[in-house]
């Protein structure tokens, strides 16, 4: 593998034998591992839909009399809230880990893999269950017909796709790592696949709660608390399921400019919480956002403090559900689509702004003033957009009528443009020519027997960034977890400002063992790095970038010195087809949700509508 210069003797990546892909032998194991415990499925759902075993049914009924829902929805929607948050704390391990100590030796070597591969498949198992059980009967007007006296509730075949989409994404993503290198980010197209799977799944399990409702064993049994919080769990659920995009913003440790933060914050808030309101009744998303504050805190507490990972914080989301509630009190939520558009706009601004009392208060980099018009450019839209798509989700689960087929083609398209354009907008970026930085070292006391240092810095030219750039810090990450460690693998040091081109540290930042530490710009759409050092990495054929006690180093594209173990050797056409692909697959599912929320509103409201003249003839 191989990047550009950093300077005319020291390359940051040269050719080596890891950081792409597993060890194939580790590849047999999990492949193993898998058609062992796919078989094994494939045999007790074909003993099941040919009556040779009962228990899974009679477990089905069990749950379903529990919580008066068809069998073929509660056991999967027992399971499916059983497991996904083991595939949440998984995957908030597994980042944190990879912040902390680098990239894996192996998908098997790293413990958070197998928290994410028991949810994700689990999660698949879920649908997969809904999709099995129906025997004697035609599950609901929505149903899909497999074969001739067989058919699937749409909910299951929802959070089946979702769950095979994100479990598809292990075998790519070492595909991937294959032919690129270990992208260290999360934003990996592959990586995307995992999360956006899980979080989508949630959609499916709403929608087949909605089914289970619609055909519920005993019609005058009137739903509960216990029916009220599974709906809350699924809602909460979302609300972390679609926060988690923004993972890398909660670590301290973004590779994209600081302005898509608000914007994914907009999105997951709008879409999670107007449908919840509109579904669950009034003050229903003050309690989700306390839902996932308690979810995210316990994990964030178990990886930071029992695990010995770098900390993490995240969005609280509470002045949005504040905007949210205060807004459902409008006689306009009569009109749920132009409500959810109002409320999409009250969230990106109002609630934006509460919630960068929190974003200032708790994380590394808060949003500074000259970001905010390009911040409401970009989240504003998503807002609107979002509002409409969550009040659409809210009107299914409401069990009220849809907007006409093309209306709402053309919202869900529109929708997904705008996302589209406001995040490509927020990764473009520029970085600077002829721009470097004289860095002064000053030893400081030894952290657990390892060098430490201050810096003294002085840009060049004296405008690099203008009075007010969204970063200007030192970060030291991958230097390994545990109690030894400073952060646990983590220090992020916001550089103090002595004039327009002179910083000085705040803090120590080590310069030894595996620790990789460099100086990072973000002003507007100007983002780069240097290196300040940089271990002997034999792995991927990376020389060391020692720290001398003064040096200048020129500015380089950030990526190049974040992600060291990706490859830059390889045709441009080719990672953008890669993308695509991933891309297609994302639209796909998007599709496909929509798609199922269309068919169960349009077949059962057609259903009560026929049962409803009936009964007028016969009376």
């Amino acid at each position: 593998m191989a990047t550009g210069l950093i300077d005319p003797t020291t390359r940051l990546v040269a050719q080596g034998t890891e950081g792409g892909g597993a060890a194939l032998d580790q590849v047999a194991v999990m492949t193993g591992a898998a058609a062992v415990v796919g078989a094994v499925l494939l045999v007790v759902a074909y003993l099941h839909r040919t009556r040779r075993i009962t228990w899974l049914a009679r477990l089905a009924d069990f749950s379903g009399r529990i919580m008066n829902r068809p069998g073929w929805v509660a056991l999967p929607i027992a399971m499916f809230l059983a497991t996904i948050l083991t595939a949440f704390l998984g995957f908030i391990w597994d980042v944190s880990l990879h912040v902390g100590k680098g990239r894996d030796a192996g998908p098997l070597a790293n413990p958070a893999h197998y928290f994410i591969l028991v949810g994700l498949f689990f999660l698949f198992m879920a649908g997969m269950l809904a999709i099995v059980l129906p025997l004697d009967e035609k599950p609901g007007s929505a149903a899909v017909r497999i074969t001739r006296d067989w058919y699937a509730p749409v909910g299951g075949i929802l959070i089946a796709g979702a769950g095979l989409y994100a479990l598809i994404g292990f075998p790519l993503d070492d595909i991937w790592h294959r032919l690129f290198g270990q992208d260290v980010t999360l934003w990996g197209p592959t990586h995307l696949m995992l999360i956006g799977g899980a979080g989508l799944s949630l959609i499916g399990v709403l929608l087949l709660e909605l089914e289970g409702r619609y055909n519920r064993p005993d019609p005058e049994r009137i739903d509960g608390r216990v029916l009220w919080a599974i709906q809350g769990f699924a809602f909460g659920g979302l609300v972390i399921g679609l926060s988690v995009f923004g993972v890398e913003f909660d670590f301290g440790v973004e590779q994209f400019r600081l302005v898509l933060q608000p914007m994914l914050i907009v999105f997951a808030a709008t879409i999670a919480l107007i449908s919840a309101r509109l579904t669950l009744g009034p003050f229903s998303t003050l309690l989700l956002v306390a839902f996932a504050f308690c979810v995210r805190y316990v994990v964030a507490v178990l990886v930071g403090t029992g695990f010995e990972a770098p900390r993490n914080v995240f969005p609280l989301y509470l002045g949005a559900a504040i905007v949210v509630e205060l807004l459902a009190l409008l006689p306009l939520i009569r009109r749920p689509l132009w409500w959810g558009a109002l409320t999409g706009f009250g969230v990106a601004t109002v609630g934006v702004w509460l919630e960068s009392l929190w974003i200032e208060r708790m994380f590394v980099n808060p949003w500074v003033a000259g970001m905010w018009p390009e911040l409401l450019a970009m989240a504003v839209p998503v807002g609107v957009a979002g509002g409409v798509i969550g009040a659409m989700l809210g009107t299914v689960l409401r069990g009220e009528a849809l907007p006409r087929p093309a209306v709402r083609r053309g919202i869900v398209v529109a929708a997904v443009v705008i996302a589209a354009a406001a995040t490509t907008n927020g990764l473009i970026i520029r970085v600077p020519e002829n721009a470097s930085a004289t860095v002064t070292l000053t030893d400081a006391a030894p952290a657990q027997g390892g060098r430490m240092v201050t810096a003294d810095i002085r840009l060049s030219p004296a405008d690099l960034i203008g009075s007010d750039p969204e970063w200007v810090e030192i970060l030291s990450w991958q230097g390994g977890t545990g109690d030894d460690s400073p952060g646990h693998g983590l220090v992020v040091d916001k550089l103090r400002r002595i004039a327009d081109d002179h910083f000085v540290s705040t803090r120590p930042v080590p310069v030894h063992g595996t620790w990789k530490t460099l100086l990072r710009l973000q002003d507007g759409r100007m983002q780069a790095a240097l290196p300040i050092f940089m271990p002997l990495d034999p792995g991927i054929g990376a020389a060391e970038v020692t720290a001398p006690a003064s040096f200048t180093r020129p500015f380089v594209e950030e990526i190049t010195v974040l992600q060291r173990e990706r490859s830059f050797d390889h045709p441009s056409w080719l990672i953008g087809l890669a993308g695509l692909v991933v891309l297609a697959c994302s639209l796909a599912l998007i599709a496909a949700m929509s798609w199922g929320a269309a068919r169960i509103n349009d077949r059962y409201l057609a259903a009560g509508r026929s049962q409803g003249q009936k009964a007028t003839a016969h009376t």
